[in-house]
């Protein structure tokens, strides 16, 4: 048995701290300890982008990386962009393209799609699928994908500056 470990970080902005066993991946620990679902589970081994979340503002896998490693760090969730209303739009350029039908991927889809469009610019049609390239998805084919995050940033390019 492993003993725990103490460890405190900010999830979506919220201060955590919880014990955790050292090796519990930092997938686990969100779902099972602070109870947030979004950041699935699917090959845990990192090549299929389910459980992509924010660690300190940069795109990271959470099957990948243990819990004890985001100590003192600041991590995001696809609930944080929901809460913080940082994805309506892609949100609803996804429903508008169709650019999700099982919903598995969605979360991690989103949360890499975000990065890239906070990024500013109309990225290409092939930057979008070199930047979603590490997301799997198997319903949609990915053309749907594309289109929702090219539409995203087309209108935020053309959104008077606030």
């Amino acid at each position: 048995m492993n003993p725990l470990h103490p460890l405190s970080l900010h999830v979506n902005g919220v201060a955590v701290q919880a014990q955790v066993e050292p090796r519990q991946h930092l997938a686990d620990f969100l779902r099972e300890q602070v109870g947030l679902t979004g950041t699935h589970l699917g090959c845990e081994y990192g090549v299929c982008g389910a459980c992509t979340v924010r660690v300190d503002g940069r795109i990271v896998r959470a099957c990948l990386m243990l819990a004890i490693q985001a100590q003192g760090c600041e991590v995001q969730t696809i609930e944080g962009l929901d809460a913080q209303g940082q994805y309506k739009d892609l949100q609803q350029a996804f429903v508008a393209r169709n650019a999700l039908q099982c919903g598995f991927c969605t979360p991690g889809m989103v949360m890499c799609a975000s990065a890239l469009l906070e990024q500013g610019g109309c990225p290409s049609r092939s930057d979008i699928r070199a930047h979603i390239s590490g997301n799997y998805c198997r319903c949609t084919g990915y053309e749907a994908i594309v289109d929702a995050i090219e539409l995203t940033a087309q209108q935020r390019a053309a959104a008077p500056q606030a």
